[in-house]
């Protein structure tokens, strides 16, 4: 008599797993805007698609989006597709100032963009708004930007504030001179160094929410390690063992990625940039997948050209 209700309560626990982690997504959007990512082969998705993609988010329990004022229409495009009754949460970023030194006009253009956001956007609050890149708030007179942020706060505009890292030099710049509520950062198979270095620890310790991003590496990670251009030579061999132990143990290199990311404790949002609701239903397909068995730690590498898209040459 026990057994049946034994087994019910395994697949209610599954179920539960599922859920959690299907919450944990973020939709990243730049490629709503642009045509972005050494994988991608589709270019910027169309409008269309796009409502079909928050179609489809919305019906899995995928409730936040990840923009930027700097990803081209990605915001129009998204002001456009969403629908006048939505339950989405929107984190955008600030324009890149790329100054030594900061000064009022500086926080007031933040402020402008920020506005504009929720124009194009259709929204009177946003849940998130980051600094889009952390040395903006290191150089001489950051503070008039964390002080913009702060008043878009104060008056309800916006929920949380926060940065979008790189590196943990940046982290704990900001960690000395500011107190965020929210931090995006890079983390995937190959980029294990804010793990490793106890960073995103400390950060869930002071009670920021985590979001981390670039955790295909633009889809390096899934792109067949031969197909991938000549520049990524040095790390070949390195992702064939990836791919290879993913065969062996019957998984794939899309669920072992995600796998990895939604395990870490720290993490509260993995975001994953869609192209195409067909790529959508395969990621939500992988969550739904049997569990993953994989020796993460050893998949871990060090060198900052191949882990940074910025340093790319290809």
């Amino acid at each position: 008599m026990l057994r049946p209700s034994g087994i019910r309560g395994v697949k209610v626990m599954i179920k539960n797993s599922v859920n959690e982690r299907i919450s944990k997504i973020a939709l990243g959007t730049v490629q709503f805007g642009l045509d972005y990512g050494i994988s991608n082969q589709s270019g910027q998705t169309p409008v269309q698609e796009v409502r079909e993609i928050l179609k489809i988010a919305a019906r899995a329990g995928i409730d936040l989006l990840d923009t930027a004022a700097l990803y081209g229409e990605s915001e129009e495009v998204l002001g456009k597709a969403l629908p006048t009754q939505h339950e989405f949460n929107i984190v955008t970023k600030t324009p890149q100032f790329k100054k030594s030194k900061l000064g009022p006009g500086d926080a007031k253009n933040l402020k402008d963009t920020f506005y504009k956001s929720l124009s194009y956007l259709g929204k009177d609050s946003l849940y998130g708004l980051m600094i889009h890149h952390a040395d903006d708030l290191l150089v001489n007179g950051g503070e008039y930007l964390f002080e913009a942020m702060q008043e878009l706060k104060t008056s309800g505009k916006v929920n949380k504030i926060g940065v979008s890292a790189y590196n943990g030099e940046q982290i704990d710049g900001i960690n000395s001179r500011y107190a965020i509520d929210l931090i995006q950062v890079p983390v995937n198979l190959l980029d294990q160094r804010l793990i490793q270095s106890g960073h995103l620890n400390k950060m869930k310790k002071l009670g920021v929410e985590i979001h981390i991003r670039s955790v295909f590496l633009q889809g390096i990670l899934l792109v067949a390690p031969e197909d991938l251009p000549a520049y990524f030579e040095p790390v070949q061999n390195h992702l064939k063992k990836f791919h290879a132990d993913c065969a062996l143990y019957g998984t794939t290199p899309l669920c072992a990625c995600l796998d990895y990311a939604m395990s870490l404790p720290e993490t509260d949002r993995v975001i994953v940039g869609i192209c195409t609701k067909k790529e959508l239903q395969e990621i939500l397909s992988a969550i739904y997948s049997k569990e993953v068995f994989l020796n993460y730690s050893k998949y871990a590498w060090y060198d900052e050209m191949i882990l940074n898209p910025a340093k790319w040459s290809v």
